[in-house]
């Protein structure tokens, strides 16, 4: 089973196991119709564009800079929801088994979220990640990238009965989430490939930006 396929099986079982209600579900694609309809992503970041530097504390308070990480190389950046979050539990799952290939092209990767430091911590600990997973509060840095978005309050009923508990989790009330996007900033600073979508439940393949790492690296060395 490959990348796609197990996301679609996560959907599949909230419905199918009755994890979530029809009712439920309704709610959720509802909101993610809205999301697409506020055009949203027309705003956020994209190729070509410059991506903002930035410093943040990854899990153990040390602070990590964009422009410092490029000095190095290429940078990957996958913005995510939460560690309760099982979609992006398995994408942070891949990008580590997708880590040797990435750094091995001379590329760093990094995850940021809205979390706080313990959630982000405990992030790292869960699924043994080896890159940096950055602590982004308030959403400050998702905001520069235009992907911010508020959870609608008719879903924030569904959210709690999950035990998606963001007041908790983010340590704020404002049930802001940044919508899941990978960018691939090269040593310029440029955005190379932006992957942006609505739809929480689609990703990047890991192995799409292997693939956009190693044409990074032929382009460089023409």
């Amino acid at each position: 089973m490959n990348f796609t396929e197990s996301l679609e099986q996560i959907s599949q079982s909230y419905i199918q196991n009755g994890i979530i209600s029809t009712h439920a579900h309704s709610l959720i694609v509802k909101s993610i119709n809205e999301l697409v309809a506020s055009e949203i992503v027309e705003q956020s970041l994209k190729l070509g564009d410059i991506a903002p530097n930035f410093v943040l504390p990854n899990a153990f308070s040390q602070s990590v800079e964009l422009q410092k990480l490029l000095a190095q190389g290429a940078v990957v950046i996958s913005f995510f929801r939460g560690h309760w979050c099982p979609f992006c539990s398995l994408e942070l799952a891949a990008l580590q088994q997708a880590l040797p290939a990435i750094q091995g092209l001379g590329a760093s990767l990094v995850a940021i979220s809205p979390q706080t430091l313990h959630y982000t911590k405990l992030t790292v600990e869960k699924h043994e990640i080896e890159y940096e997973i950055l602590s982004d509060r308030n959403n400050h840095v998702a905001r520069q990238f235009g992907i911010v978005f508020k959870i609608p309050e008719y879903l924030r009923q569904v959210f709690q009965e999950l035990g998606h508990v963001l007041p908790k989790y983010n340590g704020d009330e404002s049930f802001e989430l940044p919508m899941p996007a990978t960018y691939v900033i090269s040593q310029t600073g440029r955005v190379v490939y932006a992957f942006v979508n609505p739809d929480y439940t689609k990703r990047l393949d890991p192995i799409e930006i292997v693939s956009i790492l190693k044409n990074i690296s032929v382009v460089s060395k023409n």
